[in-house]
């Protein structure tokens, strides 16, 4: 089965909690601090194995998440980072944040790696928390949490020639005699239902990738039939090979048909206008095929090229691949615009709130606060509140930041309730 859109969720290690202890060492009175510090968890990283070809795996795995670091030891010593998690995916994939729809990474070669979800570095050790007034501190920070998310993996197909044309033009049998592929072959319309891929060889031994892709029809770009699906295979092919049924079988006209798909392909991304497109006239075999080309070439007139055939008979497909793979010697590799649109339209993730406060303060139905935000959340899960020193240092943080006047402000007063995530507290004025 071909797969080539899943969502899975990733999570990076969390960091290894720092340790407290002290030096109980003979003949050494009064010894110091001596907890290490926890070790940085693993990152989830995504790496392009060209040997793969679908997201099948991803259908049956769905959660990745690595390892978390080692908590320090005593004696000083830190604890050990944990390996990466490497995710392996196929060449043409696209990773997409599930919440904000931004573009995460785009792997097309083999070997190039991502990180999708960074880990958490490792909390200190109490040796690190030392000063000439408390020289002893009994305060170590717990390691901090991986970032966790869910993503969306889009699979395009890494094509130099894309097929594009109505259902049952006769794309899949084009590709069946110009390569080894054996797709799908019928009589009724989206015969072909995922993307097929064949290695052509021309005469004179250049060779190209095809692809042979879902049929389109008019409304395509706007997810009518298999629109949506064919259209994210086409946008990484170089040249554009468009495919029309010359014979008018299935009633249709052929000079409308070649506008109508000009015309997806515009509406769903202006830049496939760019590529350099030949037209193959297909069934010329058919009765009624000749008459109705030379009607189309008055039409389309001398700028465009036209290569009359019979796939099924196998005549006139050398001309095809010549001028194929003339075109793909000079046509550059050609960028994703709606790529690009999308990492620059970065969002905010607390939209009402100062980037700089990395907290929000909200009223519950049932008058406590509710304390929100990374920054805070992230303070929070690293602080040790077992031991007296870790709550006071954790006190002094919300203060610095500002977080008892935002209170105030939003009327808490003494013996209110604050909430942050699962826990509750009391405001003290």
């Amino acid at each position: 089965m071909f797969v080539d859109h899943v969502k899975v969720y990733v999570r990076g290690g969390d960091g290894g909690d720092g340790m407290v202890a002290f030096r109980r060492e003979k003949f050494v009175p009064n010894g110091g601090p001596a907890g290490g510090d926890g070790a940085r968890g693993g990152n989830v990283v995504f790496e392009v194995e060209e040997g793969l070809r679908t997201l099948m795996d991803f259908r049956y795995k769905r959660i990745f998440k690595a390892d978390r670091g080692e908590h320090g030891m005593s004696k000083g010593m830190h604890g050990r980072r944990a390996d990466d998690l490497i995710v392996k995916v196929p060449p043409g994939t696209v990773v997409i944040n599930a919440e904000t729809k931004t573009v995460i990474a785009d792997l097309v070669e083999h070997g190039q790696q991502a990180i999708i979800a960074k880990a958490g570095r490792g909390g200190r050790g109490n040796s690190r928390f030392a000063t000439p007034s408390n020289p002893a501190p009994e305060l170590a920070e717990k390691g901090e949490p991986g970032e966790e998310l869910d993503v969306i993996l889009e699979l395009k197909v890494l094509a130099d020639v894309g097929l594009v044309g109505f259902p049952s033009v006769g794309k899949s049998t084009l590709l069946s005699v110009v390569s080894a592929a054996k797709p799908k072959i019928g009589s009724y319309h989206f015969t072909t239902i995922v993307p097929n891929l064949g290695m052509v060889e021309t005469d004179d031994h250049r060779s190209f990738a095809m692809a042979d892709l879902p049929g389109l029809i008019e409304g395509a770009h706007q997810g009518v039939g298999l629109g949506m699906q064919f259209l994210r295979h086409i946008e990484r092919t170089r040249v554009i090979v468009h495919v029309i049924d010359m014979s008018g079988m299935e009633g249709r006209d052929p000079y409308e048909d070649y506008l109508v798909i000009n015309e997806e392909l515009k509406q769903y991304n202006l830049r496939l206008t760019e590529r350099p497109q030949i037209v193959v006239a297909n069934k010329m075999d058919m009765p009624g095929a000749e008459e109705n080309l030379q009607e189309f070439l008055k039409k389309v007139g001398d700028d465009v090229k036209v290569f009359p055939v019979s796939a099924v008979s196998r005549q006139g497909l050398k001309p095809v691949l010549f001028e194929i793979a003339d075109l793909l010697e000079v046509t550059p590799e050609f960028s994703l615009s709606h790529v690009e649109e999308e990492e620059s339209d970065a969002t905010v993730l607390y939209k009402h709130t100062k980037q700089s406060d990395g907290y929000m303060v909200t009223r519950d139905d049932d008058g406590s606060f509710i304390l929100s935000g990374d920054s805070i959340e992230r303070l929070f899960k690293m602080t040790d509140f077992s031991r007296e020193d870790g709550i006071r240092r954790f006190a002094r943080q919300l203060r610095a930041m500002g977080v008892d006047e935002a209170l105030r402000e939003r009327g808490a007063t003494n013996g209110d309730t604050v909430r942050l995530l699962e826990f509750e507290f009391d405001f003290v004025d």
